[in-house]
């Protein structure tokens, strides 16, 4: 199949993208990488009535890191975050989440930010996200006058493919925190095939001090609430960071996240899934943190 008619934009300045996307409202659709949009056009189970390709606009394909922040622009692609050492050393998460979408050359089209927006709870960077506090970074304009706002992860989430981005606002950037001294992360999933969707997934974070665990949170693919962050470290309490007991952990996840059955896995085999991955992540999430705080005192 082909995509339904439709009118095409593409503007060369930020300023022209937010004002023709002013101008559309709810019949604009923006395309960036189109891994994603492409196929739902071509399938016509998307179709708008206009596309605003943003791939002209200066200044949105930038990675920088300031202040204790990583920015990631509109236009960068998942494999140009996946290989930017500075990214790599500013939060490590990213590239072992992006190491485990689709295949290379979906990810030398797609973008990253485009990927956080589509908010596909089967999509690996909206729990990643979530897990680390960052935000999407929007602007518009209205009345020749350019506005920004900043949604937490906690907010930009509202469910299935569904996000907080208004029609007239373009997501220009995603910023996350960088990571501190003594935190470790862990992602772990498990798919049918090497860059299929999870069936399950389990992202990890862990902070220790001296031999402490300090807190210990998770967030999930494929399985529980969208948007939402499990306190694994209050079940666990103040323990030494080789006392975690991983099994009881793994029982707990599989009580409070809730899972549902599809074509690929039913809900019981997810539940399992959660408890055997979120063992395995916390693990590794643990010993990502043992080894980050040895590094720092050595």
């Amino acid at each position: 199949m082909k995509p339904s008619p439709l009118r095409y934009f593409r503007p060369t300045s930020l300023p022209d993208a937010l004002d023709v996307l002013a101008r559309l409202g709810d019949e604009g659709k923006v395309l960036a990488g189109g891994q994603s949009l492409i196929p739902l056009l071509s399938m016509r189970l998307a179709a708008p009535p206009a596309l605003v390709d943003i791939n002209s606009v200066p200044g949105l394909d930038e990675i920088t890191v300031d202040a204790g922040t990583l920015r990631f622009g509109a236009l960068v692609r998942h494999t140009d975050l996946e290989r930017s050492d500075a990214a790599f050393a500013a939060q490590p998460l990213l590239r072992r989440a992006l190491l485990n979408v689709a295949h290379l050359t979906i990810r030398n089209r797609g973008t990253t930010v485009g990927s956080v927006v589509h908010s596909d709870p089967s999509a690996e960077l909206p729990a990643v996200l979530t897990l680390l506090g960052g935000s999407v970074v929007a602007q518009s304009r209205a009345g020749g006058r350019q506005t920004e706002r900043k949604i937490p992860a906690s907010e930009f989430f509202i469910g299935p493919l569904e996000s907080a981005l208004r029609p007239e606002e373009l997501a220009v950037a995603v910023e996350v925190p960088v990571a501190a001294p003594g935190e470790g992360t862990a992602l772990v999933e498990l798919a049918r095939r090497h860059g299929d969707y999870a069936m399950c997934g389990v992202v990890a974070r862990a902070v220790v001090e001296g031999e402490q665990l300090k807190s210990l949170h998770a967030t999930y693919i494929s399985a529980g609430d969208m948007g939402s962050v499990v306190d694994l470290g209050a079940e666990v309490g103040a323990v030494g960071a080789d006392q975690v007991d991983l099994d009881a952990l793994g029982a707990f996840a599989r009580k409070v996240v809730e899972t549902d059955g599809d074509i690929h896995a039913t809900a019981e085999y997810r539940s399992h899934l959660v408890q055997v991955l979120t063992a395995r992540a916390v693990r590794a999430a643990v010993d990502d943190a043992v080894n980050d705080v040895r590094k720092e005192a050595s």
